[in-house]
């Protein structure tokens, strides 16, 4: 992988266009020098075209060389991934759930789109979606508004929805590049209410990241920090802005004056971790951004990027089952259920599950999981063919129990 890396790297620097782009702007410049030259007086086009040969063929050899640089470190770099990455058949199934759900895909794509910040692309992709429609489709159903309706996505709230997501981007932009957090603590607090309802920290640590930030001087005109008057200038941050939220966060707001005795010995501090965290601005980029989505109704991250992980994640597991499968001359017959456990990291489980360590069925809201009184847990299927009503042994130590004893569990 590390060549590949090196490769990429190489790739990205020498093999650019820039060179190639200079020789055709000359190119360019020439051809309209004379034409200029020849319109101006007619009576020179012979010699105006005999000048531009021998500068025009030059111009063309060293296009042609820069070109040809830049396909030998194409061709590298396309070598050294077919032997990283070699070509195998993609597993086929019988049974395809998205067959029939074309806007569905067509939805989440869009819905990606625009999450990025793609406007301009997302409205053309949502043009092109519906462009192959019915005959009987009417003039209005071709439009923007049939469109978004076509695939879920209301006219309103996708106009809506672009406004939002173009103002996340630029309040991101302004905390990340700027370090502004100005428009976010201005979104926290007119969101306020909504925040404090879903348990949100986001206002207070907005307010903690910009304490920090005028504490180590940051804000000073002349770029150089001046840690003695970024001190006076939090503290008064702090007394106007910061006030309300000592009921709550009280430590953390003891944390941030007590600093004030290490000033300006801060590194050496017990509270350097606080101040001179050089993560920070990506963390609360981070959480801004869940925030901002949720109030929205939608993920952190886009569903159509989740898919695709997990998908490539799952695909050499149903790759080696189909390997198994032909073996074995055995066939996949479950259609909502897949017969392996893919490995998915913790963050990618949306959706508690339990398995019944009896009969090795995934419980259901009508085969729920139930606790026995000795705390193991097996499907309420199994408790009643274990129990058969009457006291029974707990199939994994001795205690004994009445299924009216046992609880339901909520997952």
């Amino acid at each position: 992988m590390d060549a590949l890396l090196a490769e990429h790297e190489r790739l990205s620097k020498s093999g650019t266009l820039s060179k190639s782009l200079h020789h055709v702007q000359n190119t360019i410049d020439l051809l309209t020098k004379a034409r200029d030259s020849i319109a101006a007086n007619p009576d020179k086009t012979s010699m105006e075209l005999a000048k531009l040969q021998n500068p025009v063929k030059t111009s063309f050899e060293d296009l042609h060389k820069g070109l040809e640089e830049v396909r030998k470190y194409q061709n590298k770099y396309v070598k050294l991934l077919d032997k990283k990455f070699k070509d195998k058949t993609l597993p086929e199934m019988d049974y395809d759930a998205l067959s029939s759900q074309a806007a569905l895909i067509n939805r989440a794509i869009a819905m990606h789109l625009l999450r990025e910040g793609q406007f301009s692309v997302a409205s053309t992709f949502l043009t092109e979606a519906t462009r192959n429609q019915s005959p009987d489709a009417t003039t209005d159903d071709l439009t923007m508004s049939g469109t978004e309706h076509d695939l879920g996505i209301d006219s309103l709230k996708s106009e809506s929805l672009r406004k939002q997501f173009a103002n996340m981007y630029h309040i991101l932009h302004e905390m990340r590049v700027e370090r502004n957090l100005v428009p976010a603590i201005d979104w926290a607090s007119e969101k306020s209410a909504e925040l404090d309802r879903r348990g949100s920290n986001l206002q207070f640590e907005l307010g903690k990241l910009q304490f920090v930030w005028l504490f180590v001087g940051n804000h000073l005109p002349n770029g150089q920090p001046n840690i003695l008057e970024g001190r006076q200038r939090a503290l008064e941050y702090a007394r106007h802005e910061m006030s309300h939220f000592r009921p709550r966060y009280l430590k953390e707001l003891q944390q941030l004056c007590g600093a004030i005795a290490f000033c300006p010995n801060l590194p050496q501090s017990p509270y350097r971790r606080l101040f001179l965290n050089n993560d920070a601005w990506d963390d609360i980029a981070t959480v801004f951004t869940r925030e901002f989505c949720s109030l929205l109704g939608l993920s952190a991250d886009s569903p159509l990027y989740i898919a695709a992980t997990a998908g490539a994640i799952a695909l050499p597991h149903f790759s080696k089952l189909q390997v198994i499968m032909k073996d074995k001359r055995t066939e996949w017959t479950t259609e909502h259920e897949i017969p392996v456990e893919i490995p998915l990291p913790p963050s990618y489980r949306f959706h508690s599950i339990f398995v019944c360590p009896v009969s090795k069925e995934q419980t259901t809201d009508q085969n729920p999981p139930m606790m026995m009184p000795c705390g193991h847990v097996v499907a309420k299927e199994s408790l009643d063919k274990l129990s058969k009503n009457s006291r029974f042994k707990c199939p994994y130590c001795p205690n004994e129990s009445h299924p009216k004893e046992a609880m339901k569990l909520f997952m």
